[in-house]
């Protein structure tokens, strides 16, 4: 077990999130998915060390955009499907975070590898 010197960030849909997933694709009714479906989708930060509420609302503010267009981008690729104004507000009414100040690493076999995060990255992941 390792300790790293990273806190985590949890990022989880709302239902708003779930509505504009849905509204890219319109189906009838049982297709839709649910915002219990998509919570599956989760996405974990890791992020510098946060030892205030404060420090992590700054750092937050700071990155929402990225994090945003990062969970958008995994749902849909064309920015033009989406929602025109990417802003604080958005961020707030299409996510909840949730805030881990230790960050374990359990693998005590597979050494952490770094990879830099792009398109291609994150299409490769939704096809697994």
């Amino acid at each position: 077990m390792k300790l790293l010197n990273r806190s985590a960030l949890s990022v989880r849909p709302t239902q708003i999130f779930v509505d504009w997933i849905n509204a890219l694709e319109p189906t009838m009714g049982d297709d839709d998915l649910t915002l219990d479906d998509v919570e599956h989708e989760s996405t974990v930060y890791l992020i510098p060390e946060m030892d205030t509420p404060e420090a992590l609302e700054t750092f937050v503010r700071e990155r929402y955009a990225e994090i945003l267009e990062t969970e958008l981008r995994a749902w849909e690729e064309d920015e033009r499907q989406w929602p025109e104004k990417l802003d604080w507000s958005l961020f707030q009414d299409f996510l909840r975070i949730e805030h881990s100040y230790l960050a374990i690493d359990l693998d005590d076999e597979t050494a952490l590898e770094i990879s830099d995060v792009d398109d291609a990255l994150l299409l490769d992941n939704e096809q697994d």
